[in-house]
């Protein structure tokens, strides 16, 4: 499949970014903004993603295909190199490389909708098929540590180990 971003659609880009840190930030960002959950897209090794805000265009270039399973709901999902759509409010429709394994086969996801509040869910859907899965929004929420929180983290875990830190001399 040819790829969907052109030099035109980064000419027009409001938004580009590279590097996985920045880019996973910069994702985890626009999905908030637009009412998703910020593990919905768990990609790794991510060397560019753009957002053309006129449009509501969005993509992600990650170095290989990649799956992962959402554990809470025990569900497998496949994200192609390239993972693009359209995002406002509530809705991402025009999704492409995404695909959720259903028994045997992989099943493309083209559309994914916020649930009624009261519901806090979120609807997955076919267009070629008509099939929708709805699944709590909590099982697409992950603990995100960025970067500098990280390295707080470690600094904390070095100093107790220096303060543990016992001098044995030999007799």
């Amino acid at each position: 499949m040819a790829s969907l971003i052109t030099e035109d659609v980064r000419a027009k880009a409001s938004e580009l970014y590279r590097g996985n840190d920045e880019c996973m930030t910069q994702a985890r960002r626009l999905f908030n903004e637009v009412g998703f959950p910020n593990g919905l897209l768990p990609l790794r090794d991510v060397e560019e993603c753009g957002y053309v805000e006129e449009t509501g265009f969005v993509w992600l270039i990650q170095k290989q295909q990649i799956e992962h399973t959402f554990e809470k709901i025990d569900k497998t999902v496949r994200y192609a190199p390239e993972v693009t759509a359209h995002v406002e409010p509530g809705k991402i429709t025009n999704l492409t490389g995404v695909q959720a394994k259903e028994i045997i086969i992989w099943v493309t996801i083209n559309e994914i909708t916020l649930g009624t509040p009261e519901s806090k869910t979120l609807v997955f859907k076919n267009n070629a098929t008509g099939v929708k899965k709805i699944f709590p929004i909590d099982a697409f929420v992950v603990e995100v540590k960025e970067p500098a929180q990280v390295q707080e983290e470690k600094k904390e875990v070095d100093a107790t180990v220096d303060a543990k830190t016992v001098e044995v001399k030999e007799v």
